[in-house]
């Protein structure tokens, strides 16, 4: 218990001191003054705690000073941002969710939003790198116990690794039900077959969280079964780096398991209890998600927004043309209704609350802003925009895999209407 006390005290002293080095650099802008946070007994809120405003400020000083000026070459290359990674978990960035009897901070959903959203306005691959451990962790630290814990999430604390969410599969993404995957019981070990695709830190990760089915005759609500997987067991085969459209900087794999033995010491939770244990990840992990579409649409703007105040067309700056101006003016208008639904979406669960329609109306609207944003910003760049040698045409590419990854836009929206078929016939 000491050792893990002390790993929480000496994180937190890290992340404290770095906030107060930071918070006064002039080398970027101060930390917005809206926000929302837990209610006031009066009722809403909407300002960021002083916490809060310590997270954002040595997030946004840590992402503009050493990730912008980075992510370029990351784009061009394809470069897993080690060294960066390795200084965001010195800093305290890193695996925020990790309980503190496990050495980590134990922040909330949305003081984990507020930190992501300043990481994806720099690079929201670097900002899914970092998140990747968020997802494979997640299902650990709902249904975890003690000694996997401390294992599993404890060695995440004492050093920079990093962690992957192996659920999708080449023949089925959204389609969970139909995974194939298989782990069957021998003994006092299971023995692991199957292919996973499209995995965030596949080639990077220590260890992979992944879904199996485990019953082929029952219904996938029992079907399926949780493991803790080790990347240097054998049998573990993980593939090529796959070159994606954008965000660049995530290592995405394919990862095989052939024969695999795993412990039954490393079963989540009850037999068949995978699939709900995977899908409870996504109302913690979906929050964030949403918070780094918001960064990267905030990033269009500013950087539109810059470019209209500079760039001259018959004789004016081209804010001045109602065109730009309200372009301009929607993107700000979807950027700032997203965000307000993405911390609504992180409070709802802080709070207690169910917030399974937050989270899909967070990730499926501030996905969509984004792509719009994104793509509004290169015609407000025009030519340039459309070059490489702007930022603007990056946040394009990047953005596109927000209405795709941890449910497509379409999953989303079917997920908010049974919500909303729910919630009438509880009035009804």
């Amino acid at each position: 218990f000491f050792f893990f006390y002390s790993s929480f005290s000496s994180r937190r002293t890290i992340m404290l001191s770095s906030i107060s080095r930071l918070a006064c650099s002039k080398s970027v802008p101060k930390a917005r003054s809206f926000g929302t946070t837990v209610a006031p007994s009066n009722g809403i809120g909407f300002d960021l705690s002083d916490d809060q405003k310590g997270f954002q400020e040595l997030a946004r000083n840590f992402a503009r000073n050493q990730v912008i000026p980075a992510a370029p070459e990351w784009d061009k290359t394809g470069e897993y941002p080690k060294a960066l990674l390795q200084e965001a978990h010195k800093l305290g960035l890193m695996n925020t969710h990790v309980p503190k009897e496990y050495g980590g901070l134990e922040l909330g959903i949305l003081d984990n939003i507020i930190i992501v959203e300043e990481m994806a306005y720099a690079c929201s691959g670097f900002s899914t790198a970092m998140g990747g451990n968020d997802l494979g962790q997640m299902p650990v630290i709902l249904a975890g116990n003690d000694e996997q814990k401390k294992k599993y999430l404890g060695r995440c604390i004492d050093e920079p690794l990093h962690v992957s969410y192996c659920v999708t599969e080449p023949s089925c993404g959204s389609d969970v039900a139909a995974i194939k995957t298989s782990a069957v019981k021998k003994g006092d070990k299971w023995i692991l077959n199957g292919q996973k695709m499209w995995i965030t830190n596949g080639g990077h990760a220590n260890w992979y969280f992944v879904l199996a089915r485990t019953n082929p005759t029952a219904k996938a609500g029992s079907a399926m079964t949780g493991f803790i997987v080790e990347r240097e067991w054998p049998g573990v085969v993980v593939g090529r780096k796959e070159w994606n459209m954008g965000q660049r900087a995530s290592d995405t794999r394919g990862i095989t398991f052939e024969d695999v033995e795993v412990p039954d010491a490393n079963r989540l939770g009850p037999e068949g209890f995978g699939f709900k244990l995977a899908m409870g990840a996504f109302d913690r992990t979906r929050p964030p998600v949403a918070a780094g579409a918001v960064g990267l649409a905030q990033r269009a703007h500013d950087e539109a927004l810059k470019y209209a105040m500079t760039r001259k067309t018959m004789g004016t700056e081209i804010i001045n043309h109602q065109m730009v101006g309200a372009m301009l003016a929607d993107m700000a208008i979807g950027i700032e209704a997203s965000r307000m639904l993405t911390y609504r979406s992180g409070y709802e669960m802080d709070v207690g609350r169910k917030n399974t329609i937050y989270a899909s109306m967070a990730k499926a609207m501030a996905a969509d802003v984004a792509n719009k944003a994104a793509s509004d910003a290169v015609q407000i760049f025009g030519g340039n925009g459309f070059n490489s040698e702007y930022p603007v045409e990056k946040l394009m590419r990047d953005a596109k895999i927000f209405q795709i990854y941890e449910g497509t836009a379409q999953i989303q929206r079917m997920i908010i209407a049974r919500e909303l078929a729910g919630i009438a016939k509880e009035r009804l």
